[in-house]
């Protein structure tokens, strides 16, 4: 029998998704505002730009903070006619809007200005290796973050505010133990493989590799791996990245060196793993919580994923050697396949994160956490960045970066305001090694089919599994969920350990 308390619910269902319809758009605009200003933009259009990213970020901020969309949220957590998936976006609306309502907008509007401008001068700055530039930015970026954290903090320690914002639930009390797990035997498996007699011939991936046979051979790749161009774009950029608006609207970027193949071509399947798990939302859902992803940590352990245990692996390119050598004719052509696949394994430290291998990688990560807490907990100041990033490489990867650019400035995210964004990069490559482990117990001849180059099996599963849930779960309980235990950095190690063990041949 219909009742007058039906209606109130779902005419209070009705405002609350035409509201987050509103918000889902909103952010769809802001998202398009920044990709647009990191590929193509007129480089004089950055002021302008600062004020048009401001205004969209002050409506959004506006939209759910509005006392009307508070009280929705509280009249739906009491009524009883909700099914699952409406009280799960319920949910999570409120964990959004009690963050929101705790910041002011007018902080809200002057980060969205300061970062928009930030961004610009970091990309002259990193050209020029001028840190000097970046500095004033860099420490306005930083005051403004720490306002941030202070709106929101509910713990003793102010970087969790940052954590939160990235991958809901995390804590530096969390956090502290993972990494400090991980960081030990990072450091010896490193020191091992680099004093084994067996190294790998590093020139294989040097030569003359033009940028659009590059181009041709990705694009092959992520297509075969389920990417959908008439949902998505794949443009250049000073740093790779990804931006989802929609579900049917992703874009890619990447970054080439004509003399270097692996970084266009892995740069190219990392962030099209970002992509699949964006074109993989269930779009009949947009504007809801349960089409949005979960965390940077899983989004991470998409890419990761597809970059590292499918595109490094001997099943993968036993399709796909043919294809590259006949790409690059005569590069390969006296190249056994296991000698590359030694090659693009490779262990060796390197200045640039995004060039890391697969064992430092972490190590890099860690070293930013670090520094990264210290702008919050140690008094850490932007015009000692610097000092204290190259001690971190000299300590952890026992190298010295020869200027800015390809130290303390390498990297786009303190410009845009992303502090706790950092330790996903790992905790998304932890995931990552425990999803494709069970990914290979539930499908059956899992990497048969990648040596025959199918891949789109391994894309259900994860559509399934990680993609159409949206946050229905946080990232923690997903991995859990799917995996049946925790996220677990043992594992992640037994891996390398294994892996690498065998390419170096370890005792």
């Amino acid at each position: 029998m219909h009742t007058p308390h039906d209606e109130q619910a779902g005419k209070a269902l009705e405002f609350f998704r035409e509201v987050n319809l509103e918000l889902a758009n909103l952010k769809s605009i802001r998202n398009l505002l920044a990709w647009d200003q990191e590929t193509v933009m007129p480089p004089a259009g950055g002021r302008f730009r600062a004020g048009q990213s401001a205004t969209v970020a002050a409506l959004s901020h506006q939209k759910l903070t509005d006392p009307r969309y508070g009280a929705i949220l509280e009249q739906l957590e009491e009524a009883d006619e909700l099914d699952e998936r409406e009280r799960i976006n319920v949910r999570e609306a409120r964990r959004d809007y009690d963050r929101a309502t705790r910041v002011p907008e007018s902080l809200v509007r002057e980060l969205a200005e300061t970062t928009s401008m930030a961004y610009d001068c970091w990309v002259e700055a990193r050209n020029d290796s001028d840190l000097e530039s970046f500095l004033p930015w860099l420490e306005k970026v930083i005051h403004l973050a720490r306002k941030k954290a202070a709106c929101l903090c509910e713990t003793d320690n102010p970087y969790d505010a940052m954590l939160e914002e990235y991958e809901p639930g995390l804590t530096v009390a969390e956090l502290d133990p993972l990494l400090g797990a991980l960081r030990p035997g990072l450091s010896l498996l490193t020191e091992e493989i680099l004093t084994s007699p067996y190294q790998p011939d590093e020139s294989l991936l040097k030569g003359e590799f033009p940028q659009v046979e590059q181009m041709e051979l990705g694009r092959a790749v992520v297509s075969a791996m389920g990417y959908q161009w008439e949902a998505g774009r794949l443009d250049l950029s000073p740093h790779p990245f990804c931006t989802g608006l929609t579900p049917h609207d992703v874009r890619i970027t990447t970054r080439y060196s004509e003399g270097d193949l692996s970084v266009g071509l892995f740069g190219i399947i990392h962030e099209a793993g970002h992509g699949l798990y964006e074109q993989g939302l269930d779009a009949h859902r947009f504007g809801e919580p349960t089409c949005e992803t979960i965390s940077l940590g899983i989004h991470e352990s998409q890419s990761r994923l597809w970059e590292i245990y499918v595109a490094r692996g001997r099943p993968f390119w036993q399709y796909w050697y043919g294809r590259l050598r006949r790409a690059f004719p005569g590069s390969f052509s006296a190249t056994p396949l296991e000698e590359f696949l030694r090659a693009i394994n490779q262990v060796r430290p390197s200045l640039i994160r995004v060039d890391a291998d697969e064992v430092t990688y972490g190590l890099h990560v860690i070293m930013r956490y670090e520094i990264e807490k210290s702008f919050f907990d140690g008094g850490l100041e932007a015009k000692d960045v610097e000092e204290v990033w190259n001690q971190k490489m000299k300590e952890y990867l026992n190298l010295t970066p020869p200027d800015a650019a390809r130290g303390v400035l390498q990297d786009v995210h303190w410009s845009l305001g992303l502090l706790g964004y950092f330790p996903t990069y790992l905790l998304g490559t932890v995931y990552a090694n425990q999803l494709y482990e069970q990914a290979r117990r539930e499908i059956p001849d899992l990497e048969g089919s990648i040596a025959r180059g199918e891949m789109l099996e391994l894309l259900g599963w994860l559509r399934d599994k990680v993609h159409r849930p949206g946050r229905t779960w946080n990232a923690s309980q997903l991995v859990e969920r799917i995996t049946g235990r925790p996220p677990d950095p043992d594992a992640f190690l037994r891996h390398l350990q294994e892996k690498y063990g065998e390419l170096y041949r370890l005792d």
